[in-house]
């Protein structure tokens, strides 16, 4: 049975607000996390002597793991209890940090990120569902704000915060920080947040169908990450193609015959879903390789220290803050098409100005300019594109659409990560080169810029500003408030922003 208190918090209590407190505190512990290790990877790469594929398995084996095991995180909370699930998850992100903290060598910690992405997924529903199911209704969006609010501020210091304890102790501080903030949420959590189910929640949960996407995930990128050294033509990447094509086909006939899919495919008949999410994905890869090789450049080829790394991007995220709800608001008037249209031909813009960080030039005058345009360009993207990946499907779908979303933009960012860098050139230890990495990275960020402004193209063409009615569910899911999936987290280095895997 639920909890007597699910459903009926006011946010002014101080039942409430310990509630939301755990609920931000967790969901912070997660995005920091994401943001912080990419301005650790070049220190990372020092400590053990790493290729640039090694750097690429330190990011990837975190989002493999949460991209594949997201949905199935969910549909625990549902039927298990989402604060249990939510408190297994801190605790075993916990445990994973504390195992990378102390990883002897990059075997280990690779395999200790792929546990912290276990960890996330568990976690990351937990969160705002947990939010959606305590809350009385009349009190729930305002709630939904203060947890988007504050945990976008949380996720803002990562970065400077890593970079504080990179500079001051090691990378390692950056993964041992997440111990007490895991502590305080799991206090907190368990004193003070009410236990909440899905009644309707029937079956097994779709544990055959998780594994099968999370393998054809690691077959693929896998794949892509081993063909630079290895050749098209080798046998490990030949059959991390196949096997991983495989596995996606498998998942696809078992989401099709299985009573309680983990993703019911017919929620991609509502054309709007498919054509946003299609535009997640380009959008969400550009900014996830482009993002994976900046710190690096920055830190190797301008010579920044990990802390001015950190802060170099804190108007982009300055600028998400200020006016992201803004621009859900002319979104919601005008219809998203334009701003979808317009948002990521901007977003690459702004990547191709990142050609201007070097050795030479100052802030203002080689980094700035990019980070600003960048900014600009996803204020105006990111909203409607969220709001409308939500919209736009069937209400009873409304969890689903938003796990997909998210999950959507992860692995965009996990193809980019794989491959951008071998489009690129930048390979081995060219990153201890800083003039071979630098010419690597000024064709990367182009390309990036290229295949996000093709993102806008894409919506102009398949975006519709009022389309009709998702044909399975009657009404479409209303909008959420701000940030409630922006999947902005799914790149190594980025603006604050919240996944929203829940099924409340």
């Amino acid at each position: 049975m639920s909890d007597p208190a699910a459903g009926t918090l006011r946010l002014a209590s101080p039942a409430g607000r310990w509630v939301l407190t755990a609920a931000v505190l967790g969901s912070t512990l997660a995005a920091i996390d994401s943001t912080v290790v990419g301005i650790a990877l070049p220190a990372i790469g020092r400590t053990f002597s790493l290729s640039v594929s090694s750097l690429q398995w330190v990011v990837s084996a975190y989002l493999l793991a949460l991209a594949g095991l997201l949905l199935v995180g969910g549909a625990l909370g549902d039927r298990y209890g989402r604060r249990r699930v939510f408190l297994v998850g801190t605790a075993w992100f916990a445990l994973a940090s504390a195992l990378c903290a102390a990883a002897p060598d990059a075997t280990v910690l690779i395999g200790a990120r792929a546990l912290q992405g276990v960890g996330g997924a568990l976690l990351t529903p937990g969160s705002l569902a947990i939010i959606q199911a305590s809350f009385a209704p009349d009190d729930r969006g305002r709630a939904i704000g203060a947890w988007s609010g504050l945990g976008g501020v949380g996720t803002a210091v990562g970065p400077l915060v890593g970079g504080v304890l990179i500079g001051a102790a090691s990378w390692r501080a950056i993964f041992l920080i997440n111990l007490p903030l895991a502590a305080a949420v799991l206090v907190l959590g368990r004193r003070h947040v009410p236990e909440s189910r899905d009644p309707s929640a029937r079956g097994r949960v779709d544990l055959p169908g998780a594994a099968l996407v999370t393998a054809g995930l690691v077959g693929l990128v896998a794949a892509l990450i081993a063909a630079p050294g290895r050749g098209w033509s080798a046998a490990p990447v030949l059959g991390g193609l196949v096997g991983g094509t495989a596995c996606f086909g498998l998942f696809v006939a078992r989401e099709r015959r299985t009573p309680n899919p983990v993703l019911p495919l017919g929620i991609f008949r509502v054309r709007q879903f498919s054509a946003t999410n299609a535009v997640t994905f380009v959008v969400y890869a550009a900014l996830g390789g482009a993002l994976f090789l900046l710190p690096v450049q920055l830190e190797v080829v301008a010579r920044y220290s990990a802390l001015e790394a950190g802060a170099s991007l804190l108007p982009l995220t300055a600028l998400m803050l200020a006016f992201s709800a803004r621009s859900g608001m002319v979104a919601a008037r005008i219809g998203p098409r334009r701003q979808m249209a317009l948002g990521p031909v901007i977003v690459g813009v702004g990547m191709v100005l990142l050609r201007l960080v070097g050795p030479s030039g100052s802030y203002l005058t080689a980094v700035l300019p990019g980070v600003l345009v960048l900014g600009v360009g996803l204020v105006i993207t990111v909203a409607p594109l969220t709001a409308t990946a939500l919209s736009s499907a069937p209400v009873e779908h409304a969890g689903i659409a938003s796990a997909v979303n998210n999950d959507v933009a992860r692995t965009g960012s996990l193809i980019a990560v794989a491959e951008l860098p071998v489009v690129a050139q930048v390979g081995g230890r060219s990153y201890l080169h800083p003039a071979v990495f630098a010419a690597g990275f000024r064709t990367a960020v182009v390309v990036a810029g290229v295949a996000a402004a093709a993102g806008g193209v894409l919506a102009a063409v398949l975006v519709r500003d009022h389309p009709p009615a998702p044909p399975s569910g009657g009404e479409p899911a209303p909008a959420p408030p701000r940030a409630l999936s922006c999947p902005l987290e799914a790149t190594p280095l980025a603006a604050p922003a919240h996944a929203g895997a829940e099924r409340a």
